[in-house]
């Protein structure tokens, strides 16, 4: 009998359906793929131990990805084309977590999602680090699939 082990979070990639280009799925860290309800609060006329407490709406976090910062990408037009144009183009984002033999694991498909953040890391000339792109998306909603 074999052991389950969690499936370790380093191995991932992160497609947009409008960028066909091989660096565009490469991501230092991704965040943000939470969801939670929203709550309504009633009080009951008569019950004073507690309030009935009922599920209004889902809420969805910012997609947050870091990545060393591209030169050419098809990504960071589409970011500089909503902040520089306000062209503000829907894409579909899926990030896939793989296994060691790079087949998907689970896939979080990511609905509607437009740029609303772009930060580029500091420039210091004592250090020599690799200046990081901070690229943040709000979107719909995501689905889960296996």
């Amino acid at each position: 009998m074999v052991a389950y082990y969690p499936p370790l979070g380093f191995y991932y990639k992160v497609e947009f359906g409008i960028s066909q280009m091989s660096n565009d799925v490469r991501f230092q860290t991704v965040s943000g793929l939470t969801v939670e309800y929203d709550y309504e609060s009633f009080k009951e006329g008569g019950e004073n131990r507690f309030e009935h407490k009922l599920p209004v709406r889902t809420k969805y976090a910012d997609l947050v990805l870091k990545r060393g910062m591209l030169t050419d990408s098809s990504v960071i037009k589409w970011f500089i084309d909503a902040f520089r144009d306000r062209t503000f183009e829907p894409a579909s984002v899926n990030v896939i977590l793989m296994n060691e033999k790079s087949e998907p694991l689970r896939t979080w498909k990511v609905a509607h999602a437009i740029p609303k953040k772009w930060q580029v890391s500091d420039f210091n000339a004592n250090e020599s680090a690799v200046v990081i792109e901070t690229m943040e998306l709000t979107y719909r909603y995501f689905t889960v699939q296996s």
